[in-house]
């Protein structure tokens, strides 16, 4: 009977475990967001190779997503909010109101970061295509912006 219950006690302890890093913090991942920075899953899928994961990430005024890149394509609606997209030669790429469908290309090339110069939360549902078991996003460093 005791080894049943050490395997029984191990097994919820591995799923627990499991659970929490399936789910993650609620923060969005980046180097660094800036603070209030918060990401809720909405739906996870894997097929193949391939996961499939829905997401609201807020932005609050004044703060951004951090540089990043992501191993998968992304697809994101501006929910509410305008969101102002800077690539990694610190050049706008994009303004995004509310309504507008973002686009970000995967690979390590594409460092960008996703920013909230406006005065309301920019709230985003986004849908990420990942390789099986990848991060959201990949930190990657500041490559020289006056900005964070």
């Amino acid at each position: 009977m005791r080894t049943v219950t050490v395997l029984r006690t191990a097994a919820l302890t591995g799923a627990a475990v499991a659970a929490t890093a399936l789910v993650g913090p609620t923060a969005a991942h980046a180097t660094p967001p800036g603070p209030g920075v918060t990401a809720r899953l909405i739906a996870q899928k894997t097929v193949g190779d391939t996961d499939y994961t829905l997401r609201e990430i807020t932005v609050p005024p004044g703060q951004g997503t951090g540089w990043h890149y992501h191993d998968g394509p992304l697809y994101a609606v501006v929910k509410a909010g305008t969101l102002s997209h800077f690539a990694s030669t610190c050049a706008s790429d994009g303004v995004y109101p509310r309504g507008s469908v973002v686009q970000e290309p995967a690979g390590a090339g594409n460092v960008h970061i996703g920013r909230n110069l406006g005065a309301t939360p920019v709230v985003l549902v986004v849908l990420y295509v990942l390789p099986h078991g990848a991060p959201f996003s990949e930190d990657a460093p500041n490559p020289g912006c006056p900005f964070q």
